[in-house]
């Protein structure tokens, strides 16, 4: 069965930063486009930052630019979202997800996804 397994959420302070991982189980996800996405309580979900198969391509939500980075490590399946300068806003749990695709882009149609981590940002 295909996984995606993030880890690396937890408790930062305002200005801090944080480094999600998430792994995939199956070397398909190799040529996936992959997506980090968050939402936070009586939000919807949002697309936060999108990567191409080799990491050629990336796009960012707005409120993220300048401030998290999403890169991926073709040989470990592992794709990771740096987050620096974390704001209270920024709190939410987040989700790795994979598209069947090579296309990057603000689409959130997304085939595959993991659980979850929690990021709490305090201020």
């Amino acid at each position: 069965q295909v996984q995606l397994v993030e880890s690396g959420g937890g408790l930062a302070q305002a200005g801090g930063s944080l480094r999600l991982s998430c792994a995939a189980s199956d070397n398909t996800f190799k040529l996936y486009t992959m997506g980090w996405f968050r939402q936070a309580p009586g939000k919807e979900r949002e697309l936060v930052a999108a990567i191409s198969w080799n990491g050629g391509r990336t796009a960012y939500a707005d409120s993220v630019k300048g401030r998290f980075t999403i890169s991926r490590d073709i040989a470990k399946i592992t794709v990771y979202l740096q987050m620096n300068s974390l704001k209270p806003e920024d709190m939410a749990v987040y989700y790795c997800a994979a598209r069947r695709t090579t296309v990057v882009d603000t689409s959130t149609r997304y085939d595959y996804w993991g659980q979850g981590t929690q990021v709490t940002v305090s201020s």
